[in-house]
């Protein structure tokens, strides 16, 4: 007897380019999520995307959206400092969440979110394509097998470009609206690809400036982070960077695996080193590696169909609720070692640090 899988509706807010990769995202669903409406302030915009997309309706006003969509699933892809209210008003209107990073601003507004979960049963996921790719699934597989040895040494670059153009958008570039530079908005997914494959941090220590675009936010940040199974990782989130890369190495007791990409990656992307210790199991290791299962990159499409599945089985989605908080934290407590000078440990910032409640807590970098 075949059993009919639920469908859902869906409400997209915000319609700039991200939006087509929800879009892509959805149809993947083959019929079991209908995008239903968009959001947008520009009433030409939502109209122009709506029309190419053949989505029905278009609204510039949120409240009224979801008051009269009713939405199973929002998709925010709204400036991030939207993040937090948005999310909490479309779980308080019924809806699971699937939020662009980053998820907030802070701490203080992550716990905002975990209480309007608790209060509502529903849940809201933090965008981290980079996870749910099925060769870092086989990675972690091999590591968690021990086939790899100890992971010892890490690295994590996010090295893009942004010019002036970019920060012309008046939302960019600000502590209010942009929540951060590189560290926030664009080294986020590597360095939580990073935490997804080497587990919980323990302590940072950072530094962060701006050097040479004209905004208040970052545009170069670096940290050394100890990891609580000893490996120990060296990041770089920059802004500054012609040539473009997202580069991660783990360097393992019996192999170096590596990931060269920019913004998404497939199985071709890895490259796969034996140590000249390994010996007679180097065979059975790079045999075990190349045993990769049915390829699947990482994109919106491989989450979303994660979070599908948890939403039919009412569970928490992965980048929801402690993952999301230890990236967070992490982020966090890059940019309080950057201005203070301090190693931060873990668990450190609570309520009552000026970095509980603000990325920056006061601070400002001098140029």
């Amino acid at each position: 007897m075949q059993v009919s899988l639920k469908t859902y509706r869906a409400l997209l807010v915000g319609t700039g380019g991200i939006g087509d990769a929800h879009v892509r995202a959805i149809e993947a669903t083959a019929g079991r999520v209908t995008l239903v409406a968009a959001v947008d302030i520009d009433q030409t915009r939502v109209n122009a995307f709506c029309e190419r997309h053949r989505i029905p309706s278009a609204f510039t006003d949120y409240t009224s959206a979801l008051a009269a969509i009713k939405p199973d699933i929002v998709l925010i892809a709204a400036p991030p400092a939207l993040h937090r209210p948005m999310s909490i008003a479309a779980m308080e209107a019924g809806a699971w969440v699937l939020c662009e990073k980053p998820f907030c601003g802070s701490l203080a507004e992550l716990d905002e979110i975990e209480a309007a979960e608790a209060r509502t049963g529903r849940h809201t996921a933090c965008v981290f394509q980079m996870r749910f790719a099925s060769s870092t699934a086989h990675l972690r597989a091999l590591s968690d097998a021990g086939q790899l040895g100890r992971p010892l040494v890490a690295v994590c670059n996010t090295l893009w470009f942004r010019d002036a153009a970019y920060y012309a958008a008046p939302w960019r570039g600000k502590w209010a609206t942009e929540l951060g530079g590189p560290t926030m908005s664009l080294g986020i997914h590597a360095m939580d690809h990073l935490l997804h494959l080497l587990g919980d941090w323990t302590e940072i220590r950072a530094v962060a400036a701006t050097l040479d675009r004209q905004i208040e936010v970052e545009d170069i940040s670096m940290a050394l982070v100890s990891f609580a199974n000893g490996a120990v990782a060296s990041i770089v989130n920059s802004a500054l960077s012609p040539r473009q890369e997202t580069y991660i190495r783990l360097d393992y007791q019996k192999a170096t695996v590596e990931l060269t990409h920019l913004y998404s990656y497939t199985r071709d992307n890895w490259r796969f080193t034996l140590a000249p210790t390994v010996q007679e199991e180097g065979n059975s290791i790079l045999q075990s590696w190349q045993s990769f299962p049915p390829d699947v990159g990482s994109t919106h499409a491989a989450q979303f169909a994660a979070f599908l599945a948890n939403l039919d089985a009412g569970t928490r989605p992965l980048t929801s609720g402690p993952e999301a908080r230890r990236t967070l934290e992490l982020l966090t407590a890059l940019y309080k070692s950057a201005f203070t000078g301090q190693v931060v440990r873990r668990g450190s910032i609570v309520p009552g640090d000026p970095f509980y409640r603000s990325l920056h807590g006061g601070h400002s970098f001098s140029r």
